[in-house]
């Protein structure tokens, strides 16, 4: 699952977490900025609905994407492995400007499409250069590590998280989706605990990240991104702590970030960008 390598001279594509409940109607505008990313007019959409076990999420969107002015847009539902195998279905994956996966269950994401021939095609057509997103489920399986469930709460516990193997688009973040709204802090931070290289990325609902090819983050939407840092991490009780116990972690980095600001996932330097 590790982020497949860029081509020297080329540039990764955008990769686009929206963190759930995104306006798909009175103004749509995460959806609209994505789909300028995969081209506007000349965009060729693939709608992955695999977390979601309604019928009509795929066409859904396929309807959203079509009404906002995108060329051509098609709904690959993977609903077996192998499914993720098939040649017709990965050739439009090649042929794709851009990849949306919608919400659901990340689990059954990751268990029906992980370690398969169109996984590994996803990660090489990002690194490529095209764009890829996801709203709620879909978009905590682009990362290296996802978190798969946990406890809601602003207080870390040792047990208060489940990470499982992600798309594999980047290994630089974990992100959280629903934030605000379903309290999720803790269960990202001890997430972070697991795993302090990453960053933590809260994404409130009709909010989303949009991480350029430069590593920097812009965030967009009517609510907030919620960034925790363990870069300066100096002490952590992951390691000696039982299940249902608080967890101590010294040094943490928080940043709240809206609509016009900015986070370098590089140099791990927040900015207030355009707010300033």
């Amino acid at each position: 699952m590790c982020p497949s390598k860029v081509a020297d001279g080329g540039e990764r594509g955008w990769i686009v977490p929206i963190g759930g409940a995104e306006n798909k109607e009175d103004n749509p505008r995460i959806l609209k900025r994505f789909l300028d990313l995969c081209g506007g007019r000349d965009a060729e959409i693939v709608v992955i609905p695999t977390a979601s076990q309604l019928a009509d999420t795929g066409s859904r969107y396929e309807g959203i994407f079509g009404d906002l002015g995108a060329g051509r847009v098609d709904v690959l539902d993977f609903d077996t492995r192998r499914d993720c195998h098939e040649q017709n279905r990965l050739d439009r994956i090649e042929s794709a400007s851009g990849i949306f996966f919608t919400g659901g269950n990340q689990l059954r994401l990751s268990t029906i499409l992980g370690g398969t021939p169109a996984a590994k095609l996803i990660r090489e057509r990002n690194a490529a250069g095209i764009t890829v997103g996801g709203t709620s489920a879909g978009a905590s399986i682009l990362s290296e590590h996802m978190i798969g469930f946990g406890k809601e709460g602003a207080s870390p516990q040792a047990d208060s998280v489940r990470l499982a193997p992600g798309l594999g688009l980047t290994n630089r973040f974990i992100i959280d989706q629903h934030f605000r709204q379903r309290d999720r802090l803790g269960r990202l931070v001890a997430a972070l605990a697991y795993n302090p290289f990453a960053i933590g990325i809260g994404l409130d609902e009709d909010t989303a990240a949009f991480i350029g090819p430069d590593n920097t983050l812009e965030v967009e939407g009517s609510g907030a991104v919620t960034v925790v840092d363990a870069d300066g991490l100096t002490f952590s009780s992951m390691a000696q702590v039982s299940e249902n116990k608080p967890v101590c972690l010294l040094g943490l980095t928080v940043h709240i970030l809206v609509a016009g600001a900015t986070f370098n996932l590089h140099t791990r330097k927040a900015s207030a960008g355009s707010l300033a």
